[in-house]
């Protein structure tokens, strides 16, 4: 048998965004070249802060956010980081972001990816969805 899987998820503070409104990262997801197979999220204590990039068939498509924009809530970055994760693998959370209102993306010394989306139900009442991603080895710099 194997061991069950554990991740301290308190040890995702190498870099944070929390945004105030979702509706610019669902505009950034739906621009994202498919053909390409990984998304790469570049986050910095420097501008340009927080990017999101795909090199497709298409080139090289990029939404670059800067801490002070209306979208962000809150921003801490103490060094850069730049990560790759397959595109095959985030879609899944895309459900995700088209109900929530709220994002938090979190990474770890490793790389790890968290996207904690926070979802108000029909009810009325707030939920958190927390989707986690491994970066991709086959990473090239």
């Amino acid at each position: 048998t194997s061991a069950p899987f554990f991740y301290d998820l308190l040890k995702f503070d190498e870099a944070v965004v929390s945004t105030q409104s979702t509706g610019c990262l669902r505009d950034a997801f739906n621009d994202l070249d498919t053909s390409s197979q990984v998304l790469e999220i570049l986050m910095s204590p420097d501008t340009p802060w927080f990017k999101l990039s795909t090199f497709g068939q298409a080139g090289t498509t990029t939404h670059e956010y800067p801490k002070d924009s209306e979208m962000v809530e809150s921003f801490e970055c103490t060094r850069t980081r730049t990560n790759r994760y397959k595109l095959t693998l985030l879609k899944p959370s895309i459900k995700a972001l088209l109900q929530s209102t709220k994002i938090s993306i979190r990474t770890d010394g490793r790389g790890f990816l968290s996207l904690q989306y926070m979802i108000k139900t029909e009810d009325g009442n707030t939920c958190f969805v927390e989707y986690l991603c491994a970066p991709d080895e086959n990473n090239e710099d």
